[in-house]
């Protein structure tokens, strides 16, 4: 057990674990389910004595039969053969039973365990993974340690100590004969071995393979309306299909390994046996060993090679489960976003400051932003514009801690937000982005998102309302206990959008980031939901993202960014007439939107 787990991981596992650590540490979790561990071996150990029990049996039965025709000593013999029966099947029910409980918690909590890490990662993190691939770790490779777990154990337990009981047997029949199947063991032991690197190997080819079928197939549903708008349904096709080829042979080769090592392991043995069969039947030809313990022995020994077979086969599990502990902890051991506030602020008056702001994703070689410097008092509007990737998002999202400056710094109320808690920091920021996220909850349910639960129901309606969302929820029909499914998809563009600000209004915050507020929604929405942003924005620091130029005209400040850099800062009707670029994209945008209201006033 110890040769088939002390094999190195690949490079994609944890690279300071080896096998034996990844299913140690796997092991740790069984602890806080002790009790019904111990029922489990109890069990075991009892199903494992009643192995060589059954040929023990056997000698007393026949020798007192055939040679000694002791019908008295067979009928006992035959009752204890049924009841043997009885208290195996009892014992393997117990066994498989609590087992299942043991391994099923065991994967649930790991389960929990890295949905609490997902949760808790940084935006970093998520730049760099597919959304299936993390879905794949957390269905099925977290189903893989279901057996390494469980199936495992009681392998392993139970067949080690069966082996071990019918040997003893045998070796109290006959010690001579038995000591050939020793001879057996190293050249065993070799060929599980050899075997175990292959299926380590084939089984994170696996897991990957599952990983990309995943992700082809979130991507496929989530983008349905593109696939089928532009045509796409071949390539997607294509696509899937070759993900599901790699799976298919992925799983040949684990299949091939996992098949070819008992058939190897068994022809040794059984090359052992036959040696040790006609050894014993000239012993016993020569009335060196009686009936009874003749056939005692070749039972014993033929009852060996079930255990011996199930040990052999259970590498393919137990290394199939080693490779999805190492994805799976390998997630699990991932850092948390990091949190090294120390204070707490109460409800923040909103004065708001970037001193010299630099920051550069990790993927990227050129920074993001540079030299930012810019401050916003308490109740202010802030605007960002620019040419798309000109940095507008990255800011905004630098103050509610997503990402972390690379230089300089930013201050809430004249305190690093570096030095507060992030549960203080976001609990004074309320976030309306262009990526509308919502649940598949009631209508109410998203409103009201997390602590915000508590809120009553006319606290919600009142948000709702301050949205310009509550004339379409009222047309629902349950109103606010309407389900919107999966990512909102029963609502429209717009309806979604006013769900998402009235989840802000109800929050309160004195922080408001909106960005692209309105970009999803008509002219007429539009109005509505300015006019409620207004009364939202008095007496809140608000920072505004927006294409549309005509929605952020009474901001306060607006500052102009192009590659990364605030260029101008100003007022509207300060900057439309100094700065080129701010000039040009309002000029650009009115082009535009006088060209859509002559199409549509055409048609």
């Amino acid at each position: 057990m110890t040769d088939q787990l002390s094999d190195a991981p690949p490079p994609s596992a944890v690279p300071t674990m080896t096998g034996k650590d990844l299913y140690v540490r796997l092991l740790r979790h069984v602890v806080p389910y002790w009790r019904m561990f111990v029922v489990a071996v109890v069990a075991m150990v009892i199903l494992a004595a009643t192995e060589p029990a059954l040929p023990a049996l056997l000698k007393p039965t026949l020798d007192g039969s055939f040679v000694e025709k002791d019908l008295h000593a067979v009928g006992i013999m035959s009752v204890l053969i049924i009841v043997l029966f009885v208290v195996r099947g009892l014992a393997t029910f117990v066994t498989t039973m609590a087992l299942t409980w043991v391994g099923g918690k065991v994967v649930m909590d790991l389960r929990n365990e890295m949905f609490d890490k997902l949760v808790s990662l940084s935006s970093s993190y998520y730049d760099g993974q597919a959304t299936g691939t993390l879905i794949s770790k957390v269905t099925f490779d977290a189903a893989q340690l279901t057996e390494a777990a469980s199936n495992v154990l009681l392998v392993v337990v139970k067949d080690t100590l069966s082996i071990l009981g019918l040997l003893a047997w045998m070796l109290y029949l006959q010690w001579q004969l038995t000591l050939i199947t020793f001879i057996t063991a190293p050249v065993v032991v070799l060929t599980v071995k050899y075997f175990s690197k292959r299926l380590r190997a084939t089984s994170h080819l696996l897991q990957d393979s599952m990983g990309d079928v995943t992700h082809v197939l979130e991507e496929t549903i989530d983008g349905q309306h593109v696939v089928r708008s532009f045509g796409g349904q071949d390539y997607e096709k294509s696509r899937f299909a070759s993900a599901a080829d790699n799976v298919f042979r992925s799983q040949l080769k684990f299949m091939a390994a996992s098949t070819a090592q008992s058939p190897v392991a068994q022809v040794i043995i059984a090359i052992a046996l036959a040696v040790i069969l006609f050894l014993a039947a000239h012993l016993s030809a020569a009335g060196d060993i009686s009936i009874g313990g003749f056939v005692s022995f070749f039972a014993a020994m033929a009852m060996l090679f079930g255990p011996i077979k199930r040990l052999t086969s259970i590498n393919a599990v137990l290394q199939r489960g080693i490779a999805a502990a190492s994805s799976v902890f390998a997630l699990i051991d991932e850092p948390s976003e990091p949190d090294h506030g120390t204070r707490t602020i109460g409800r923040a008056r909103g004065l708001l400051e970037f001193r010299d702001v630099g920051f550069t994703y990790d993927t990227a070689d050129t920074p993001a932003l540079a030299g930012i410097s810019i401050s916003v008092e308490p109740g202010e509007t802030l605007a960002l514009v620019g040419h798309s990737g000109s940095g507008k998002s990255t800011l905004a999202n630098l103050v509610p801690c997503f990402y972390r400056p690379d230089a300089g710094a930013i201050l809430l109320d004249g305190i690093d937000i570096r030095e507060l808690t992030l549960a203080s920091l976001r609990a004074n920021i309320a976030l309306v982005s262009q990526e509308i996220v919502l649940f598949n909850d009631t209508v109410a349910a998203n409103i009201a998102y997390g602590p915000l639960a508590s809120a009553s129901r006319q606290a919600i309606v009142d948000a709702a309302r301050a949205a310009h969302a509550m004339e379409f929820i009222d047309n629902l029909p349950r109103g606010l206990d309407t389900e919107v499914g999966q990512k909102g998809v029963r609502l429209s563009g717009g309806q979604r959008q006013r769900l998402a600000i009235a989840r802000a209004f109800l929050k309160d915050a004195p922080l408001l980031i909106l960005d692209e507020a309105t970009s999803s929604v008509d002219n007429v929405a539009e109005q509505h939901i300015q006019a409620g942003l207004e009364a939202l924005r008095k007496g809140r620091t608000t920072i505004v993202i927006a294409h549309r130029l005509s929605t952020i005209e009474r901001a306060d400040k607006i500052a102009v960014m192009d590659a990364g850099r605030i260029v101008d800062v100003g007022r509207h009707t300060d900057l439309l007439e100094r700065s080129s670029l701010y000039a040009s994209l309002y000029r650009f945008q009115i082009d535009h939107r006088a060209g859509e209201a002559a199409a549509a006033g055409a048609s």
